[in-house]
């Protein structure tokens, strides 16, 4: 946890920025800019780079993944530029949670993947990198995208504190834990042997 160096107001303001930017539907919007119809009415309805992948759209995917994943850095960079790093978590959180509870769409978001990696990447680079590896390898085995989700942010604290960046343990426990839980339905199809592997449409 970061020595709190901002007033309350402030991280209540960039709260609020950090929100706003990780609501911005990116999904949605490539969507509909390409041609590829609602993604509510895709494969599983969600927002995020995987579910854009099941319209055959691999471009469509892979920028709602850099910008699901810009949306969450830029939170961060921004409040660590304009504040201080206490501003920089707070703002990463709510980037996340943005991103998950859209007001815009009714609080029904994606499962902040991709954001969680661009936090932690603008976070501790080290950390996010390790992050991204572990995804690719947790994907990549399974075929599925939603275990390397898990795998990542399993072991997201563990690469904090080997990496000697403690200082963003809380942060990264609470973003885990969330992570799970919007993987829920993931890991009851993960056991029971029905999960979508990658680029398979439902």
């Amino acid at each position: 946890m970061p020595i709190l160096e901002t007033s309350i107001a402030g991280l209540v303001v960039w709260a609020l920025i950090g929100y706003a930017l990780g609501s911005i539907p990116f999904g949605m919007v490539l969507a509909r800019v390409m041609g590829l119809g609602n993604l509510r009415e895709v494969g599983s309805g969600n927002i995020g780079a995987t579910n854009v992948l099941r319209t055959g759209n691999k471009t469509a995917a892979f920028l709602t993944l850099v910008l699901d994943g810009a949306k969450g850095a830029v939170a961060v960079l921004l409040a660590r530029a304009f504040a201080g790093e206490d501003a920089a978590q707070i703002a990463g959180l709510a980037a996340f949670l943005g991103h998950c509870f859209p007001v815009w769409l009714g609080f029904r978001g994606g499962k902040g993947v991709a954001t969680f990696l661009g936090i932690i990447l603008a976070l501790a680079w080290p950390v996010g990198l390790a992050c991204c590896a572990a995804w690719a390898a947790g994907a990549g085995l399974s075929r599925m995208s939603s275990m390397g989700a898990l795998v990542a942010a399993a072991s997201s604290t563990f690469f904090m504190v080997f990496m000697g960046h403690a200082g963003a343990l809380l942060l990264g426990m609470v973003l885990t834990v969330l992570v799970f839980v919007r993987h829920k339905d993931n890991i009851k199809r993960i056991r029971a042997g029905t999960e979508p592997k990658i680029g398979q449409k439902t």
